[in-house]
């Protein structure tokens, strides 16, 4: 198996961690490419939800394949007064994924805390031999792209990309539209994010709710699928050729946690689990929900699992 090649689908992979919508780059569909009004008019028109608006916190993840662990992440989410919130964090290879290919990634988010529309990102890919900086600029009409490398390739800098499409989300606000809503059994939601290079229409339907086990401890689950099919320039709609199909996991209470992503791709069962959550501020009263435990120790809350879960690849 090529090294390189794996590293590279894990790369994108790890950014499960920080959205919960599992929309980066994972997702396989199979079919015929689409005409675009056929899908325009199937778009989700509903606005954000009522659901209680995510706690500031500090959440780690572990990402891997075939039971095997590849990477790490840490992530931050919090709220500014300005009716901001934003959305950063750091991932890296590790073990024997590191040794056979070294890779470093740092991603910050901004949106506007009510309309949940994106405003700002940032990513920078730390590979061996060189480092790539992309940065999305959003608008209500669109996205512009702009991506510079280190050391600069002999073709030069690329050019600024312009994406012409009203109401896009990034990862980290459709993560956050997503959870807002009621999310009741076979529901569906569709969207159209731009995560990173490419627009994507993301589908995301409600499979239904179950107990599962993570690194972090034992919940209550709300078990989501989630497709995914690329827009073309032309508005067209194109299979992935590479990805199959992906299941996401998250925690059935006032918090609503990304617990655990896996997609089946061409070298197995890809998957991001979380390892631990710590909240910056205790949930309140109104915000309870049964079989939630926090410890207050003060002024922040740490998440306590119901019952100590097994590490699924035996350990890092």
């Amino acid at each position: 198996m090529n090294a390189k090649i794996v590293g590279g689908r894990l790369s994108r992979f790890w950014l499960l961690g920080f959205f919960g919508v599992a929309i980066a780059n994972f997702v396989g569909i199979t079919g015929h490419v689409s005409a675009a009004p056929d899908w325009q008019t199937s778009l989700s028109k509903e606005t954000p939800g009522s659901f209680p608006p995510l706690r500031p916190l500090h959440a780690s993840y572990v990402f891997g394949w075939s039971g095997f662990t590849a990477a790490t992440a840490e992530v931050q989410f919090s709220r500014s007064s300005s009716d901001r919130c934003q959305l950063q964090g750091s991932g890296r290879t590790v073990g024997l994924a590191r040794a056979l290919w070294r890779y470093d990634v740092t991603y910050a988010a901004i949106a506007n805390a009510s309309t949940l529309r994106p405003i700002d990102a940032n990513q920078t890919d730390a590979y061996r031999s060189k480092k790539i900086t992309t940065h999305l600029a959003f608008n209500p009409t669109g996205v512009r792209r702009a991506r510079s490398e280190t050391p600069a390739p002999a073709s030069g800098q690329s050019k600024p990309k312009d994406f012409d499409f009203p109401n896009l989300f990034d990862l980290q606000t459709a993560m956050l539209y997503l959870r807002s809503q009621p999310l009741p059994d076979r529901s569906s939601y569709r969207v159209v994010v731009y995560p990173a290079t490419n627009a994507y229409l993301a589908t995301a339907t409600v499979i239904g709710h179950e107990k599962t086990s993570v690194r972090g401890g034992s919940y209550n689950a709300i078990k989501l699928d989630i497709q995914l099919k690329k827009i073309g320039k032309a508005l067209d709609l194109q299979p992935h050729r590479k990805f199959r199909r992906a299941a996401v996991w998250v925690s059935d209470d006032a918090d609503r946690l990304l617990l655990r992503a896996e997609a089946q791709i061409f070298i197995g069962t890809v998957f991001a689990e979380l390892r631990s959550v710590h909240f910056d501020a205790p949930r309140s009263r109104a915000d309870e929900s049964p079989g939630v435990t926090d410890q207050f120790m003060g002024g922040s809350t740490r998440r306590e699992p119901e019952v100590p879960a097994e590490s699924p690849d035996g350990g890092e």
